[in-house]
């Protein structure tokens, strides 16, 4: 008796090898609770659209809730009037602050 395993896409059921296919996490869906992966043939990859002119916000909350907020880069501009300069003054979220010095 011989185990016989193969692969097939959770969008489409194709059978592929394993070079044929990429892993896709769902990250945040209104039907799920945590993230789900989904085992997604490459070729199929092209039915996902991306919007590529987002800006994605975590935004951490006193009650330390987090929330992720997704913004069009041109919405997320007119929130200040020079969002360039804001976003190149502020401070990193790792790290020293720009301009300190360890020591002296």
């Amino acid at each position: 008796m011989a185990i016989v395993s193969r692969k097939v896409s959770d969008l489409s059921g194709t059978e592929g090898g394993d070079a044929d296919f990429a892993q896709v996490v769902v990250r945040q869906h209104p039907s799920i609770d945590q993230p789900k992966a989904l085992d997604v043939l490459v070729g199929e990859l092209g039915m996902f659209k991306d919007i590529g002119d987002l800006v994605i916000l975590e935004v951490r909350m006193p009650d330390t809730t987090t929330r992720e907020i997704y913004v069009r880069v041109n919405d997320f501009n007119k929130a200040a009037p020079d969002m360039e300069q804001v976003l190149q003054s502020a401070r990193g979220t790792r790290g020293r602050l720009p301009g300190s010095r360890n020591g002296s």
